[in-house]
């Protein structure tokens, strides 16, 4: 015997979860020697730029590769 499968649900008009999702905010951009302030290393300075993937921010005791979207790193 074989197990019965569920049958496809089909999504209802009025539904509050058919609302399409949100487009993401754009990803901030950084040039060399911009001022940041990161929310854990403190006060840095844009030392290296890789468009939209990551950037290098000298933090003073230590040198950062930060990924984007940048979550916690915001421009002074």
């Amino acid at each position: 015997m074989k197990p019965t499968r569920a049958a496809a649900r089909r999504p209802l008009p009025g539904s509050p979860f058919n609302v399409p999702a949100a487009p993401s905010p754009p990803v901030e951009h950084f040039e060399l020697q911009d001022w940041v302030s990161h929310d854990k290393y403190g006060l840095g300075s844009v030392i290296g730029v890789e468009e939209d993937v990551a950037v290098i921010v000298d933090f003073g005791s230590e040198k950062l590769r930060i990924a984007a979207p940048y979550p916690r790193l915001f421009k002074l």
